[in-house]
């Protein structure tokens, strides 16, 4: 497939950004490669005159963008009007820079390796006059809670950089086997990521590992298993997961972490989840620096848990 000539205005949401970074939006499924070459050749002009790549671009700035043949995509599947749906009655917060998703377990953040669409996929299908939606974070697709998107770049870049330099506070309910010690109150165990012979990626406690820190403190006490709240200081892959396990305390229901006995025990008892759940957010918003805190309630499969537990340890007292 191949387009005609584009003269497109740069608006102020996407000023400051590099020539190559705004071409690789403007220009979606096509190879870095190409990119860098109708830049190099001429062919890409910003007021008329060449470009490098990473000349930066300001408001109002004409950029000409030439023909690039690019492949015919195959046909996507569209998420249909149901889970659309259910996602749209999942936002928690709005304003007109930001959302706030309180993602249901079971739902990855995007789609791929096998999946044909995830939350920002169904977001973009239920609100297609949205120019702009961008996942700020990520979420394990068993991971229930609150995700962040941004509907203006200039936000994504904000709150990107606010959880880069750890102003974004996140806080997370995990159920474990075990009685948490209260005077576990941190892991700071270094996090090395790694596949299986079968090419599924995992996560162990390795000194050749990168700096993690976990903060936690024990909500409830339950027989058999502990209620905790568990503070990511840094955000690497499946980072509460290990660390939970690590302390001697995996999360009830992770088939990745939790010992085949201990997994068996909690779904034979009703445990139809991984009992991971993002539950608050503080953070400031992007143009007015408001402070806001949001609260996600749990769902029903995680609810349902927790009362059954608090039900069982009432009986017992």
């Amino acid at each position: 497939m191949k387009q005609g000539v584009r003269k497109v205005v740069v608006d102020e949401d996407n000023a400051g950004q590099r020539v190559d970074n705004y071409l690789m939006a403007q220009i979606r499924d096509v190879p870095r490669s190409i990119i860098y070459r109708i830049i190099r050749k001429g062919e890409v002009r910003v007021n008329k005159g060449r470009v490098k790549p990473d000349t930066r671009l300001n408001t109002g700035d004409e950029v000409r963008i030439p023909p690039v043949t690019r492949k015919q995509k195959p046909e996507q599947i569209v998420p249909g009007s149901r889970v659309q749906g259910v996602m749209q009655d999942a936002v928690i917060f709005e304003n007109d820079e930001m959302l706030v998703v309180n993602k249901p377990s079971g739902i990855a953040v995007h789609g791929g390796s096998g999946l044909d669409f995830g939350l920002i996929e169904v977001l973009r299908a239920a609100r297609p006059e949205s120019k702009f939606l961008e996942l700020v974070h990520r979420l394990d697709r068993d991971t229930s809670g609150l995700v962040m998107v941004a509907k203006k770049r200039s936000a994504l870049r904000y709150l990107q950089d606010e959880l880069r330099h750890k102003r974004i506070r996140k806080r997370y309910h995990a159920l474990v086997a075990g009685d948490w010690s209260p005077s576990v109150k941190r892991v700071d165990e270094p996090l090395l990521r790694f596949e299986l012979g079968s090419g599924e990626r995992r996560v162990r406690v390795d000194s050749a590992g990168k700096e993690s820190l976990t903060l936690f403190r024990c909500l409830e006490f339950y027989s058999g298993y502990s209620l905790v709240e568990a503070s990511p200081v840094t955000g690497r892959t499946h980072q509460i997961r290990v660390h939970s396990a690590w302390a001697g305390h995996p999360i009830a229901g992770d088939d990745k972490y939790m010992d085949d006995v201990s997994l068996r025990a909690f779904r034979s008892a009703g445990g139809q989840r991984l009992m991971l759940h993002a539950r608050s957010l503080d953070f400031t918003l992007p143009s007015t620096g408001e402070a806001v805190h949001l609260e996600a309630p749990y769902d029903k499969a995680f609810g349902d848990t927790i009362a059954r537990l608090t039900a069982r340890r009432k009986a017992s007292e």
